[in-house]
């Protein structure tokens, strides 16, 4: 099984509407692979807090939407997270 398909299925495992340090690391972790982020190393999902977790899922949501985005939608996806950080 490839990596995406173990991810997939992980994400058909993963109950995203409970508020969780799990969810939260899964999902910030899959952002970071979306986005293919050269500053991952930044957004350690320790750095944020489960009183984050809606804008999270939302920013989750969003990239998981898409397949591809510019260079502006990366930086202002980026920048929120930023923001969103203890």
């Amino acid at each position: 099984m490839t990596e995406p398909e173990i991810m997939k299925g992980m994400k058909n495992h993963m109950d995203l509407s409970q508020k969780s340090t799990e969810n939260i690391h899964f999902m910030v972790e899959e952002i970071i692979k979306k986005l293919k982020m050269a500053t991952a190393a930044a957004m350690n999902p320790e750095h944020f807090s489960i009183e984050r977790y809606e804008d999270i899922k939302d920013i989750y949501e969003l990239v998981s939407s898409k397949s591809n985005y510019s260079i502006s939608e990366m930086e202002a996806i980026v920048k929120e997270l930023g923001d969103l950080r203890k």
